[in-house]
């Protein structure tokens, strides 16, 4: 399976028969929009950072909340998060699940709260973890490594943090790696992954925003 960053919390994941889009995010200005048809979008919460479908293309299903779906071939779970106490009213936010091409991805969305054990059981076992780790509607870095250790994936990939693209109130990527004891890596503009290619332990692995989607 090959997984592009989009930028923000943006992922395309291209399995062997099958394309999934999570939390469409509006292309950046320079952005090519060209042929993309994914079967599965999922969207982890309301923002247009997080939903934006117009560039979307073919008929693909949409998942926008709580439940366990089966998909052409894949798997997807989704867990409501419990909000902040400072989080509006009307804020809502899914961590989902995938199954796909015998890997599972869990993508948090932008959570603010720390899992609870049930939350982390219906979340797990994880090989790739997409994570919020900018702070500010997320969570702070102090619980950043605690999530990591509960959820155990074999790869982390930070997304939702300050890049030259990014607008809004965001840290970026230097505090996270810090509080994991690494340097960071060179961004790399896919990540190409099987089953039996993952690492023996937690590696973080820093993927360079695309600029497409093709």
């Amino acid at each position: 399976m090959e997984i592009t960053w989009l930028g923000h919390s943006s992922f395309r994941l291209r399995g062997k028969n099958v394309n999934v889009l999570m939390d469409p995010k509006p292309l950046l200005g320079q952005s090519k929009v060209v042929k993309f048809e994914p079967k599965v979008v999922t969207v982890s919460n309301s923002h247009p950072d997080h939903s934006c479908l117009n560039y979307i293309e073919g008929d693909y299903r949409l998942l926008e909340g709580p439940g366990e779906y089966a998909v052409s071939g894949v798997y997807v779970r989704g867990i409501m998060t419990s909000p902040a106490s400072e989080d509006p009213g009307q804020r809502r936010n899914t961590a989902y699940f995938v199954e796909i091409d015998g890997l599972r991805i869990c993508h948090l969305g932008d959570i603010s709260t720390v899992l609870s054990e049930k939350q982390v059981d219906e979340l797990t076992p994880v090989d790739i973890l997409f994570l919020p780790v900018g702070g500010n509607c997320t969570l702070g870095l102090d619980h950043l490594s605690g999530t990591i250790n509960a959820l155990d994936p074999k790869i982390v990939v930070p997304m939702h943090y300050k890049t030259l693209e990014t607008d809004g109130d965001l840290n970026d990527l230097s505090g996270f790696l810090k509080e994991m004891g690494v340097r960071e890596p060179d961004a790399r503009p896919h990540l190409s992954v099987t089953d039996t290619s993952l690492p023996g332990e937690i590696t973080v692995v820093v993927l360079k925003a695309s600029d497409t989607c093709s």
